[in-house]
């Protein structure tokens, strides 16, 4: 007769326990462990969903080798996301016959028999999935079902924790390097270049990012910088004011085109599908309370934007306007000192 577990005296103690973790990879260990040990598993990996990628990508394991971790052949195809969502877990007895998944032979080799996994949520977001395998066929019982996804909630939280850290420091990272170019150059194309380049590589899956100043007079957005667009696209035309994403530049707010190619509001449809720009996010740049201009960023799959990142993105165009204001100044203050110069010339040859 199997022994009975009791799952919340289980938990209060991995609790304690995970109060001792250093660091995020000494937290998913315990979380790792406690899985197999208490659940009869061989191993036990975390995944996570990259925009734009067919299938889930693994980023910490126990109990695998490294040959499979590190081999395409240890990836979930996103099609099992649907399945593990809707009834809160995958479960599959022999991974060596299941249709579901891909590589059998490989996991059959690996000595994976049965898989049980589970949605990793945070903020009621799928993020990833955990999985335990075993050595030999198991069935698994429904307080095993929802003891793992307890688990996988602990390490979505630690996730969600490293993730917020890294952007903490991406943001203070980017706001740095700006106001250090502000404050060393009055080159403004090259702080917009740099600024493109920075959020381009700071935020994850954006493919590429441009900021265009309006020209008044021709009604047309005239490009400045740009990051990881290719110059076809970039030469693809005169882009108006009035067709071109304009909500951006009348209401002073940012917008999201979550199909470029689709999109009415967006002006070069097609050249987005083939330059393979899926999302957009377009943001005024403002000089006091005039917009001249906008930055935009593309991704090559369809992207949701954080509220955060949105202000993180704002207040970035908005920084890179008093670039603009600040260059303006001075090739003001250039040319009257050049007048003056010039009108003090004039009254000295006059003696």
């Amino acid at each position: 007769m199997p022994v009975r577990i009791d799952y919340f005296k289980k938990l209060c103690e991995l609790c304690q326990a995970f109060g001792t973790a250093r660091n995020r990879r000494e937290f998913l260990e315990m979380i790792f462990a406690s899985a197999m040990e208490i659940l009869d598993g061989k191993a036990a990996c975390l995944y996570q969903m990259e925009p734009g990628k067919p299938e889930l990508m693994p980023v910490s394991q126990k109990g695998l080798s490294e040959s499979y971790f590190r081999s395409r052949k240890s990836m979930l195809v996103q099609k099992i996301v649907p399945l593990v969502v809707k009834k809160g877990f995958y479960y599959c007895r022999d991974a060596a016959t299941d249709s579901k998944l891909a590589y059998p032979d490989a996991k059959k080799a690996e000595g994976i028999a049965s898989i049980l996994a589970v949605p990793v949520m945070v903020k009621g977001r799928n993020i990833g999935i955990f999985c335990l395998f075993t050595a030999t066929p198991k069935d698994f019982t429904p307080e095993e079902k929802e003891f793992l996804s307890l688990l996988a909630q602990q390490g979505g939280g630690v996730i969600e924790h490293a993730r917020l850290i890294d952007h903490l420091h991406r943001e203070t990272q980017l706001f740095f390097d700006l106001a250090v170019n502000l404050s060393s150059s009055l080159e403004v194309k090259g702080v917009l270049h740099a600024m493109t380049a920075d959020l381009a590589k700071a935020l994850v899956g954006i493919k590429g990012a441009s900021i265009r100043l309006l020209d008044e007079p021709k009604e047309t957005l005239e490009l400045v910088a740009s990051f990881g667009l290719s110059k076809k696209y970039l030469q693809k035309g005169p882009v108006s004011a009035q067709k071109s994403i304009a909500q951006a530049l009348k209401n002073g707010k940012p917008v999201i085109i979550l199909n470029a190619a689709t999109d009415r509001r967006v002006q070069y449809r097609a050249m987005n599908k083939e330059e393979g720009i899926v999302t957009i996010l377009a943001v005024p740049i403002k000089t006091k309370e005039k917009v001249i201009g906008v930055l935009r960023l593309y991704s090559k799959a369809v992207r949701h934007f954080t509220a955060e990142e949105i202000k993180l993105v704002t207040a970035l165009a908005y920084l890179g306007g008093l670039a603009i204001q600040n260059a303006s100044l001075y090739l003001m203050c250039q040319t009257e000192m050049k007048d003056l110069q010039e009108e003090l010339w004039s009254h000295r040859s006059w003696f």
